[in-house]
C-alpha cells in the first residue's frame, strides 16, 4: 500500500495541462466530458455569474490522477426545487490508469468533504447526474447516499440523484 495520499488541488496555470491530458477508458468516453471542456464550462459559468464553479485536480502524491468539478446553484426558472441554492458534483473522473484501486472512492469523499465546508453558504442538498447506463457511477454514488430524483425529472438525458447533507 502506497503512503501517498489522495488530495484535491486547485486548477492553476501550472497544472491545467496535466489535468487536461487525463482520460477515461473508451467505454466510459460517452459518460464523461473531457476535462478541457469542463474547464471551459467553468470559465463561462464564472464569467456569467450563473454558477460558482470549483474545479480541482485529484492527486495521488504529486501525480495528477483525476478531475472533479463542484458547482453551486445554477438554478433557472422551471428547474426542480432541489437544484435551488444547492451544490452539485458537476464533473468527476479518474484517469484510466488509476481506476479500480479505490482512488475514486477516496477522491469522491474529499469532494463531499469540500461541499460540506459550504463555501457558498449553507445548503441542505447536494446533487449530481449520470448516464443511466453508467452502472459503475450509479453504484458509487448510491454508496455515498445519493438517491435518484423523483420520477419524471431528467437532466438532459441523465439521471439526477440527490444527497441530503
Amino acid at each position: 500500500m502506497s503512503s501517498e495520499q489522495i488530495h484535491l488541488e486547485k486548477i492553476t496555470w501550472d497544472n491545467y495541462r496535466d489535468i487536461c491530458r487525463l482520460r477515461v477508458t473508451k467505454e466510459q468516453d460517452s459518460f464523461v466530458a473531457r476535462n478541457e471542456r469542463s474547464l471551459i464550462h467553468a470559465y463561462i459559468a464564472l464569467s456569467q455569474g450563473e454558477i460558482k464553479p470549483f474545479p480541482f485536480g485529484i492527486y495521488l502524491g504529486k501525480k495528477p490522477i483525476g478531475f472533479v468539478m463542484i458547482g453551486y446553484n445554477g438554478y433557472e426558472e422551471g428547474d426542480p426545487e432541489f437544484t435551488k441554492d444547492t451544490y452539485f458534483i458537476w464533473r468527476f473522473m479518474i484517469d484510466k490508469r488509476y481506476q479500480g484501486k479505490g482512488h475514486g472512492r477516496q477522491a469522491f469523499q474529499l469532494a463531499l468533504d469540500f461541499v460540506r465546508t459550504f463555501p457558498c453558504g449553507p445548503s441542505e442538498l447536494c446533487w449530481l447526474s449520470y448516464e443511466p447506463e453508467n452502472e459503475r457511477a450509479k453504484k458509487l454514488y448510491a454508496s455515498f447516499g445519493f438517491v435518484e430524483a423523483p420520477e419524471g425529472y431528467v437532466e438532459g438525458e441523465e439521471m439526477p440523484a440527490i444527497l441530503k447533507l
